[in-house]
């Protein structure tokens, strides 16, 4: 699963080269995700925004096979696997619905690209936050130490208007956390 932000394009781009399947999420959670078959698209034009969206064939998060590999888009990293996204929350609750659906687990690599100037010497985290076990600039590809990574959806860190505005992802809370919606 490749995030859907421009600056992860090459990624996609590469990694339909090499004939891999790249699962995007729609932005910002906004429907079902996009499956991307390297047999069936021409990678360049497939890796965009516009190009994933048209070319991509629609896939609900329900019926995906397990998943090899998650990378992500990252504001700032540490060494040691601390991340921060551009703050919306968009790749914590798409992994922790991977999870709980058992797309992913623990030993699932989570990956991030980015310039070194990017790599900072501490972040605060939430138990939500996903850690990075791979860290890869244009000069070196960083191990971080294995962190264990949320089991799925703390609602309890969910804000109303949040859920609210991502259909998706209310739909999803409906299905697996209803009872925990009325109680929250």
């Amino acid at each position: 699963k490749v995030n859907p932000d421009s600056p992860q394009r090459k990624v996609r781009e590469i990694a339909l080269s090499m004939g891999k399947k790249v699962i995007v999420p729609t932005p910002r959670l906004r429907g079902d995700f996009f499956l991307l078959d390297p047999k069936k698209v021409n990678p360049r034009e497939a890796s965009s925004i516009s190009g994933f969206t048209k070319l991509g064939e629609r896939v609900d998060i329900f019926s995906l096979d397990k998943i090899d590999v998650v990378i992500v888009g990252s504001v700032a990293v540490t060494r040691k696997g601390d991340r921060v996204g551009k703050g919306e929350g968009y790749s914590e609750l798409e992994y922790a619905m991977l999870r709980e659906l058992e797309k992913v687990d623990d030993s699932t690599p989570v990956i991030t690209t980015l310039h070194p100037i990017q790599i900072v010497q501490s972040i605060p985290s939430m138990p939500y936050d996903v850690p990075v076990n791979i860290l890869v600039t244009p000069e070196e590809v960083i191990r971080a130490p294995p962190r264990e990574k949320p089991k799925g959806i703390m609602i309890e860190y969910l804000e109303k208007e949040k859920i609210e505005k991502t259909p998706f992802l209310k739909e999803f809370l409906m299905k697996y956390h209803e009872k925990d919606l009325k109680e929250n």
